[in-house]
Formats: C-alpha cells, sequence, structure tokens
C-alpha cells in the first residue's frame, strides 16, 4: 500500500558519499550491496514526495548500480529508453537532493534531458530509440578514433517496437563496439526460466568460454564444414534454454537470460563483455516494482503514483472531516477523465456494431480500453509499441469492411505520420481516431505534449478533425466521427472535464456545425477545444460572443464569414500550437474568400513547454484566464490607438 512509502528520508551514507562526489567505481562489492539498498530506500522516499514513474525505477536499481560500478559514466555512454527507468540513474549522478522536485517546473524533468546532465547521453520520451541512438555514438567514437564504450538498456516493451529491429539488423551490418541490454521486466517477453538458463548464462558470459569460442572460430574457419557444425551446435544449445536465437541471427553476440537483481553475476557479467568487440547482447530479467510488495504484486497499478500527502492528525483531521461532511456535494456530474469517456463510448458502441475493433500501441490502461478488451476480447488489438504497423493494421481491416478504432496519443500518432497519410487518407479508409493526451499534458512534459496534432493532421486531405468542449460532446463527437465514412479523429486532453452530464443516447452532431454558446459584440472568440469555460469567463467581463466550434475540418465556413462581418475582432482559441492550427485555418479561409478583418491567434507558442502542472503551463503559454483576457485587452488598445492616430491625417486629406 502507498501508507508503507517511508514519508521522511531514510538513512543513506553510501548515497551522500556518491552524490558529494565519491565514485560508484571504487567501492567493494559489500559496498554495492548496501548502495543498492540504499537506492532503493532513497527512491521509494523521493518518489512520495514528487510522485513520479515508479515501479520501473524499482527493477533496475542493481542493473543501474552494476553499470556506474564497470563503466567510467559519463565518458562512456549509457542510453536509457523511455526513461522511466532512470530514477535511480538520476540519484547517483548527482541529482539526489533535487529528487524531490521531479516533474516540477522549474525541478528535474520525469525523463533524461541532456540539458540537466552529462549523464544523460540522450534525451528520450518516446520508446525504442535506444538502439538507434547508441549505435550513433559508437560510430561515431570510431569515426573519432575514441575510446569510449556504449550501452543501450531497452526493456522488453520498447523493443517490440519497429524501430528497434531497424537498429538491431542495421547493428548486425555495421558491427560497432556496443553493448544492448534487454531489461526483460516480465511485461511483455515470454521467458525460460529456471536454474539451467542462469547456469548456460553464466558459462556464456564466462572469460573460459568466450576465449574458447573465439580460438575454435579462428582454428575451424578454416575447416567450413567443422566450423558449421560447431556454430550449429552451439545455437542449438542456446536455443534450447534461452531465446537468444533470434539476436545471434542479426548478428550480436548473445548473453542471458541473468537474474537482473544478482548484483555480483551482473557484476561480473559485464566486466567479461567490457573488452569484447563487436556488437553484444545482454538479457536480464528484472521484477518491476522489486522490493516493494504493492508494486511487485500489481507492477500497472504501480507504474507512476502521486505525490503522497501526509494525513493531518487529531483536532485538525476531525476538523477537516467536519467541514468535509458539512460541504454540500455539488449538483453537477461528477467529472470524469477523457480517457473514461471515450472508454464508456467504445463500449457501448460495439454492442451497436459488430464491425468494430479497437487497436491500440500498447496503450490500454492509459487509453481507458481495459473494459473493452475484457468485454470484447476477440475484437481488441494490442499491437504493443508500434505506432506505424498500428495504423496500417487499421486500414488493412478498413479496406474489408470492418470499423478499426485507433486509440493513441496525440505524442505517440506522430511515429505513424505517414502510414495516417499513404495508408489511410490517400486510399480514404474509414478509420476512427481517438487521440487521448491532445494539448499540454502537465509533468510528462515536452516529449508528452500533444502540442501539434491540429496542425499537422489538418493539412491531410480527406480528415475530418473535432475538438469537443467538454465530457458530453466528446462522447457525441466519437460517435458522430464513427459515422462519418472516411478517416476522422477526435481529439482530447488528459485528465478530467469540467463535470457536463453525459447523456447515454449516442446522438450524430453535423460534421463542419459549430454552436454560439453566448451572444456579445465586437469581440467574438472561435474555441477549439476544452478551453471553452475559460474562454467563457473572458467573454464574460468583455461582453463578447463564444462560439463552440466543436469542428476544426471541416470549419462552419457560414458562421465564420457572419461573424467576421458584424465583429471588429475575431479571437482563435485553441490548445495547440498557433502554427498551422485551428486558427490558421480561420484566416486561411477568410482570406480566401477576401475578407480581411483582425484576428488574434490565441494557442501554443512557437518553442517547447518544459515540465510544471497543467495550471503553471496555462499560465506560462497564456491560456488561463488572465491570459486571454490581457491578449485581448491589449490588441483592442493597440486598435484604439491606431485608429487615434490616423485621424489627423484622414481630417486632412478630405480638407
Amino acid at each position: 500500500m502507498l501508507s508503507e512509502i517511508p514519508l521522511i528520508p531514510p538513512a543513506t551514507p553510501l548515497l551522500d558519499a556518491i552524490d558529494q562526489g565519491a565514485s560508484v567505481r571504487t567501492l567493494t562489492m559489500a559496498q554495492l550491496k548496501q548502495l543498492t539498498r540504499e537506492l532503493r530506500s532513497y527512491l521509494l522516499y523521493s518518489v512520495g514526495q514528487s510522485g513520479g514513474h515508479f515501479g520501473a525505477g524499482l527493477g533496475v536499481v542493481e542493473l543501474t548500480v552494476a553499470l556506474h560500478h564497470i563503466y567510467n559514466t559519463p565518458h562512456d555512454r549509457i542510453v536509457w529508453d523511455v526513461g522511466h527507468q532512470t530514477y535511480p540513474h538520476k540519484i547517483l549522478t548527482g541529482r539526489m537532493r533535487q529528487m524531490h522536485s521531479m516533474r516540477q517546473g522549474g525541478g528535474l524533468a520525469g525523463f533524461p534531458k541532456r540539458s540537466e546532465s552529462p549523464y544523460d547521453t540522450f534525451g528520450v520520451g518516446h520508446s525504442s530509440t535506444s538502439i538507434s541512438a547508441a549505435m550513433g555514438m559508437a560510430l561515431a567514437a570510431s569515426h573519432q578514433d575514441v575510446d569510449r564504450k556504449v550501452i543501450a538498456v531497452i526493456g522488453d516493451g520498447a523493443i517490440t517496437g519497429g524501430m528497434a529491429f531497424e537498429a538491431l539488423a542495421h547493428a548486425g551490418h555495421a558491427r560497432p563496439n556496443m553493448l544492448v541490454i534487454l531489461n526483460d521486466n516480465q511485461m511483455s517477453i515470454g521467458h525460460n526460466r529456471g536454474g539451467l538458463a542462469n547456469y548456460f548464462a553464466k558459462i556464456w558470459a564466462s572469460k573460459t568460454y568466450i576465449a574458447m569460442r573465439e580460438g575454435s572460430k579462428r582454428v575451424l574457419e578454416k575447416i567450413r564444414p567443422a566450423w558449421e557444425l560447431a556454430k550449429r551446435t552451439e545455437e542449438h544449445m542456446k536455443g534450447m534454454v534461452a531465446p537468444g536465437t533470434m539476436f545471434e541471427e542479426l548478428g550480436f553476440h548473445y548473453i542471458g537470460p541473468l537474474d537482473g537483481h544478482d548484483l555480483p553475476g551482473l557484476v561480473q557479467t559485464l566486466e567479461n563483455m567490457k573488452e569484447l568487440d563487436g556488437p553484444q547482447f545482454l538479457h536480464i530479467r528484472t521484477m518491476k516494482g522489486k522490493g516493494f510488495a504493492p508494486a511487485e504484486a500489481d507492477p500497472v497499478g504501480y507504474h507512476a503514483i502521486n505525490k503522497i500527502e501526509a494525513k493531518p492528525k487529531g483536532p485538525l483531521l476531525a476538523a477537516a472531516t467536519e467541514t468535509q461532511q458539512a460541504t454540500p456535494r455539488p449538483t453537477s456530474a461528477k467529472p470524469l477523465k477523457y480517457q473514461d469517456v471515450f472508454g464508456r463510448w467504445l463500449c457501448d458502441m460495439a454492442e451497436r456494431d459488430r464491425r468494430l475493433v479497437g487497436i491500440t500501441p500498447a496503450m490500454c490502461e492509459g487509453s481507458g480500453m481495459v473494459a473493452f478488451s475484457e468485454r470484447f476480447r476477440d475484437r481488441y488489438y494490442d499491437v504493443a509499441i508500434a505506432e506505424q504497423h498500428a495504423i496500417t493494421l487499421a486500414a488493412g481491416m478498413a479496406c474489408d469492411g470492418l470499423k478499426p478504432v485507433v486509440a493513441i496519443y496525440s505524442t505517440f500518432l506522430q511515429r505513424g505520420y505517414d502510414q495516417l497519410i499513404h495508408d489511410v487518407a490517400l486510399q480514404n479508409l474509414d478509420v476512427t481516431f481517438a487521440i487521448d493526451r491532445a494539448g499540454l499534458v502537465g509533468q510528462d512534459g515536452p516529449t508528452h505534449h500533444g502540442a501539434f496534432d491540429l496542425s499537422y493532421l489538418r493539412c491531410i486531405p480527406n480528415m475530418v478533425i473535432a475538438a469537443p468542449s467538454d465530457e458530453n460532446e466528446c462522447r457525441q463527437l466519437l460517435f458522430s466521427a464513427y459515422q462519418h465514412r472516411g478517416p476522422a479523429a477526435v481529439r482530447y486532453p488528459r485528465g478530467t472535464g469540467p463535470g457536463a452530464i453525459i447523456a447515454h443516447e449516442m446522438t450524430e452532431m453535423e460534421i463542419g456545425k459549430a454552436v454560439e454558446v453566448r451572444t456579445g459584440r465586437d469581440i467574438a472568440f472561435l474555441n477549439f477545444g476544452t478551453l471553452l469555460p475559460t474562454v467563457r469567463a473572458v467573454a464574460e467581463q468583455l461582453n463578447a460572443t463564444v462560439i463552440d466550434m466543436r469542428w476544426v475540418k471541416p470549419l462552419d465556413e457560414e458562421l465564420v464569414l457572419r461573424l467576421a462581418e458584424i465583429n471588429s475582432l475575431l479571437v482563435t482559441v485553441e490548445e495547440n500550437a498557433v502554427a498551422g492550427g485551428a486558427g490558421s485555418a480561420v484566416a486561411e479561409f477568410l482570406s480566401g474568400r477576401g475578407v480581411y478583418c483582425d484576428i488574434l491567434h490565441l494557442g501554443l507558442p512557437d518553442q517547447f513547454i518544459e515540465h510544471a502542472s497543467a495550471q503553471e503551463q496555462h499560465a506560462q503559454t497564456r491560456l488561463d484566464e488572465d491570459g486571454i483576457l490581457n491578449a485581448v485587452r491589449r490588441r483592442t488598445t493597440a486598435k484604439a490607438l491606431h485608429h487615434a492616430a490616423s485621424i489627423p491625417v484622414e481630417l486632412e486629406l478630405k480638407a
């Protein structure tokens, strides 16, 4: 339980020394074991203080200690995949006292970040990139004649990504001096368990076996039949106890699977493999959440946790309870997470239409598909971390009469952009995209913001794009997009909505039709998405018109034209990059019609927004109430000053 996470810092004498500049490389094995205990305890404490990714870090404590003990970091490069598991790495590399600031504004990033530390050799957030990046570093070292070791650490989930296999195939051909470590935490890949596998893995990593293998190779290569027989015998022996044949065929020297929590075994194996030439592959088995029983039992639920707040005691607790009981319950519906709105709609739609199939690239829980996966198992497809495959799979299904719904995060849809254009849109196939995490995502930061989807979707022919403003509209627009016979996307943010009452009945909304939610004068807000409550609050102060646009493509052209004629200022608001976004669509349309009016575009600026709370990010990008109000007032003031300055000139011309 979360109550087992310590709220006071544990005693960590070795960690304290490391944080003050002592080297992990000089420690004895007894000290290394103590260091792993301290590291695991401090990780539990620090994540409890800040919240963040949890289980993966606990699983790689021994591996992290072993890597920094054996290798001369940061001169030697460790490239972590995804980055969820790098909290122990950050603690060991001079950032221990900053861990409380993890994922907070101005604090440490939740992922490796090159500008944060020289030990963070490659910035990540998306998966399956480590082998390519590490190979690039290994080849750079070779070209520059630098004696440097390069290690890529990739999880069993990330290695399912096609990019990882592309890199493996290239490395087997180019043969750089690099080590790939597969951290198999029992979440994706099947394993051969038992003592025999561990026993043979230790033999294959031993200096004696490696010397015999290389010596025999030199002798037997001159006698080709004998060499081929020996090679096949070795492969068959490995194939009986380890899943490494595929990696050997790709050109890697495979060792494993090893127990990733056996620190002496890891240290010895890494020491032996350190001086080997060519591409090496070490397969270790770990337990996600190792050392914290609740996380071991529920690795998915404890993938990340929120900050743990200390509960008040005594009279304070009693007072808080009385206040809570005295507060009347809200009359509006309880706010739902948008992913749950989607999950409920998906199940309801699947009951109505047997052609519906659901596809996700390894985001079942995050996308709200758990209930669907249980109720409609034969119509649920988790393709692992393979966004490109997910989209083309959907295209193939749509070719032969199914109606696929692809649930995907905005930032991950970027990885399947070519497939979206060529395989879906070009053929005008009936695929619905439920785009989660659109807009700013808060503490996960710039690698996970959905800042560009409106811009990169809007330019694709045949695409229909919806941006709901609340939970009920999300449900209805999902239904409407699904009814459209062609590619359609509905984008919605992370987190909860404003608490709109969700109608069970699904009503098809006319594509390309907006709705006026407030009538005012002189100024009209064209709102795209879930910033509508903020926009309405601003409009109340300015007596402005507010339009819930609903559709980014196609636009409600008739309404936009009318608003341009009767208002002195149009203000477009979106939680997407201003460049090429929904506001650009309005300006392009009016310009194409020869209508020129004053338009103020509000959205995300041309920069990457760093990690912070969602509230802080909205303030930073001026998409909060104060920011929008001040932007409009500045524009109207500037217009008034310009108009006043031009009056004498106009009078002089008339005279």
